[in-house]
């Protein structure tokens, strides 16, 4: 399973931003986001979850509920 975990570089260690528990020795693969497009990939992925949450066809389970 891949996975994305937010991280940065301080005093030259990669440092996570959350807890995750990795077992020694997990592999990783760590991609370098220069600040200006951090931004964009930011607003790139919102854009995905608005489309994703903000469609008319949820409307159904959202009546399921209410019963």
């Amino acid at each position: 399973m891949l996975k994305t975990l937010w991280a940065t570089v301080c005093q030259g260690k990669i440092e996570l931003l959350e807890s995750t528990e990795l077992p020694e020795g997990t592999r990783v693969l760590v991609t370098l986001l220069p600040d200006k497009e951090a931004d964009f990939w930011l607003q790139a992925s919102q854009a995905s979850l608005d489309a994703v949450w903000d469609n008319t066809e949820d409307d159904v389970y959202a009546e399921l509920l209410q019963a």
